[in-house]
């Protein structure tokens, strides 16, 4: 993925609802599973650390994207963004590179 689709991604991401949160239990079945219908559902969703929990937001995004076969958008503070094209009607037209 490029620059320029990343920065696309994140103004999208910027108005974005929180939906995906990653608490004290870390990665559990159930979270992957979340983010997997989220993303398919969404192609891009928000998430967030909270304090309990003992990963990053760095670690949590590198995690669910590798367990979902998404993509680390951007991962700042607590909060991160996931994103996979839908693979059959795709919502999201990324800029070409």
């Amino acid at each position: 993925m490029t620059g320029k689709q990343r920065a696309y991604l994140r103004g999208l991401a910027n108005g974005l609802e929180t939906i995906l949160y990653v608490g004290k239990g870390g990665l559990s079945e159930n979270v992957i599973k979340q983010a997997d219908e989220a993303l398919t559902a969404r192609e891009l969703v928000k998430g967030r650390v909270l304090e309990a929990s003992l990963m990053t937001a760095a670690e949590a995004c590198q995690a669910l994207a590798e367990a979902t076969g998404a993509e680390g958008v951007q991962s700042i503070g607590s909060r991160f963004v996931l994103y996979r094209a839908h693979p059959t009607e795709p919502k999201i037209r990324l800029p070409k590179a």
